[in-house]
């Protein structure tokens, strides 16, 4: 870097946005990796397009990468960007109306010809028109000198411009003074055997940053100090990849073979890849003919005494109903992975939505009960994957997990765990010095019946979807049996409540408002809430990890404020829940139902709304 000062910042949004092909989910996440290294904490918010093959230079094709990395602790991936590099004018007619007046604007003006723009939707050449005028717009031909700057590579002109996006992230390395070693590492393990690949995207990064380096553009970079973490060693994860990851864990601390039955299905399908890569650890990976075939395989394997599970996303949840049921009725422990995306039927299979709450809690035939769980964080489905499996082996019961799209995709700075700081995992199994064992005699704190596997001498019994006697196994038509078996599997899910963390709540314990927020929201609803304490409103937080059953001090905390409002990514689904288990509180609500996140300046609006109302 030449003579250019440096300012320091406390935290910065950056997003990343082209045409599907223009390799903006690497450059993102090679930005977000290289700020881990430097100490930064992150947060950030991957956006597909939802169709596969979208016309090129169309908004509907857009893929986009926001990160938010930050001196100071990052919950959300931030609601608009500082920096918006927009590699065509697609991307910059998708991204516009996020961006404040007098942030940074980074275009390639090769990719805004007439076709282009039109192409977009603009009306006129927005590089022209006046419509930037309020923005600090940055023009670079990227696509134009990084095809000057790799001649001589021998490569064709697909592979030099397919380069672009390196010269893209060489330029915002040197705007927040970020070193270009750690992508070098990258691009050499992945292009090693492709060395003018390899070669041209390395020279493309420094084209880039170099290029900064010179344009009076820029009259200074920025830098963003290390944040104030936690001492250990972290790793930047994503929700999928932590999912599995607890998974791993919990079979380990259980001493059970870890056994996945799933059929790809998009946000979910990373789970299924990153378990398959551990066999060495166990797990056993099944890619099924279709999502009946997914679940049904998982069942078996939870007889057969694995730690069984399947993933999904709602329209599969939707198509495993059935077979959950059969589940529940052979009281067999077994974990559900939802990854919510937006419906109904395919409905935005790329986008974020909090959808499918109330089919995991009805969703199946008959009184089907089952526990059900939600991760808040990337980081936190390593938590709630453990957590899962946790109250399946030990209650002998299903458990639903629900994640979604922006929790699955997105990242942040995560604590390694120690196996041996992890709880226990004691499955609830039959003792072989039970005498007369019957397959339904239960525990009598838990309910849960003893799990005894095919091959053991002794434990021979029957099971099936059809009713069963509430100690032999046996098929039972008896009203009264079937009643009472009815009412000891909804028991058995409530005594849960017995063995999960009390609800705690973020910010004022007591006073004129808490919010209530569940599963991935959690980021933007406690950064409002951090803001409502920082102006000394008396607002709490209480953030749902475990939804049914709910925790035992639920009530107690309402009771503590005058106004409850529920926030999510849906038209009401927890809110209506709540109002059938507490209907003693009156409820408020704020949804949204866009496939994207919630902004915090929509939350702090609603919380003000909110006080102020009569």
């Amino acid at each position: 870097m030449g003579t250019t000062a440096i300012k320091e910042v406390d935290k910065v949004v950056i997003k990343f946005a082209g045409d599907s092909g223009d390799g903006m989910q690497l450059t993102g996440t090679q930005f977000t990796g290289t700020s881990a290294l430097l100490g930064n904490d992150i947060a950030t918010f991957p956006d597909y397009p939802a169709e596969i093959r979208a016309p090129q230079g169309t908004v509907a094709g857009v893929s986009g990468f926001q990160v938010h990395i930050g001196q100071a602790h990052i919950h959300t991936p931030g609601d608009s960007p500082d920096v918006l590099v927009a590699m065509n004018a697609a991307a910059l007619k998708a991204n516009l109306r996020d961006v404040a007046k007098g942030k940074t604007i980074i275009i390639d003006t090769d990719n805004f010809k007439r076709k282009d723009w039109e192409k977009a939707g603009f009306a006129d050449d927005p590089l022209t028109s006046g419509e930037l005028r309020e923005y600090h717009v940055i023009e670079a031909p990227m696509t134009t000198l990084t095809r000057t700057a790799l001649e001589g590579l021998g490569l064709d002109n697909k592979s030099m411009v397919r380069s672009k996006n390196m010269f893209a992230l060489g330029m915002v390395y040197w705007m927040f003074s970020r070193p270009l070693d750690y992508t070098e590492r990258f691009l050499k393990g992945k292009f090693g055997k492709k060395p003018e690949i390899l070669a041209g995207n390395i020279k493309a990064l420094k084209a880039g940053f170099n290029y900064a380096d010179t344009i009076e553009a820029f009259s200074s970079a920025s830098a963003v100090l290390p944040a104030d973490m936690e001492p250990g060693l972290y790793k930047n994860v994503m929700g999928n990849e932590a999912t599995a990851w607890g998974f791993l864990a919990a079979a380990e601390k259980s001493g059970k073979e870890l056994f996945l039955g799933s059929y790809p299905i998009t946000p979910a399908t990373d789970i299924l890849q990153e378990l398959a890569k551990h066999r060495h650890f166990g797990a056993k990976v099944f890619q099924a003919e279709d999502e009946i075939a997914g679940i049904t395989s998982a069942i078996g394997a939870a007889f057969a005494g694995d730690l069984a599970i399947t993933t999904t996303s709602g329209p599969g949840l939707a198509l495993k109903g059935e077979a959950l049921g059969l589940a529940v009725m052979t009281e067999l422990p077994l974990v559900v992975v939802d990854v919510q995306r937006g419906g109904p039927s395919t409905g935005l299979p790329t986008k974020t939505e909090q959808s499918d709450l109330m089919q995991a809690l009805y969703g199946r035939n008959g009184e089907s009960p089952v526990v059900v769980v939600a991760a808040k964080s990337p980081a936190d489905c390593f938590s709630m994957a453990f957590r899962a499996a946790k109250i399946a082996l030990e209650h002998m019961t299903p458990v639903l997990l629900l994640t979604d799209g922006y929790v699955a995709n997105g990242s942040q700075p995560w604590k390694i765990q120690r196996t041996e700081d992890l709880d226990d995992i004691t499955p609830h199994e039959a003792d072989k010095s039970m005498q007369n064992w019957q397959p339904y005699e239960r525990d009598t704190a838990s309910l849960a019946r003893y799990w005894a596997y095919p091959g053991q001498s002794g434990y021979e019994h029957r099971i099936g979807g059809l009713e069963k006697d509430e100690l032999t196994g046996n098929v039972s038509y008896t009203p009264e049996n079937h009643e009472k078996m009815t009412y000891v599997r909804e028991e058995k899910v409530q005594r849960v409540a017995n063995y999960i963390p009390e609800l705690e709540v973020d910010g004022s314990q007591e006073g004129d408002l808490l919010v209530v927020s569940w599963g991935g929201t959690y980021g933007s609803t406690l950064t409002a809430i951090n803001k409502c304490t920082a102006q000394n409103k008396k607002v709490g937080l209480a953030h749902f990890n475990y939804i049914k059953p709910l925790p035992k001090n639920t009530a107690e905390v309402f009771s503590k404020f005058k106004k409850i409002l529920v926030a999510e990514l849906n038209q009401g689904q927890l809110v209506k829940y709540l109002r059938g288990e507490l209907p003693q509180f009156t409820y408020q609500q704020f949804n949204k139902t866009q496939g994207l996140p919630f902004r915090v300046v929509e939350l702090n609006h609603a919380i003000n709304k909110t006080l102020e109302s009569n």
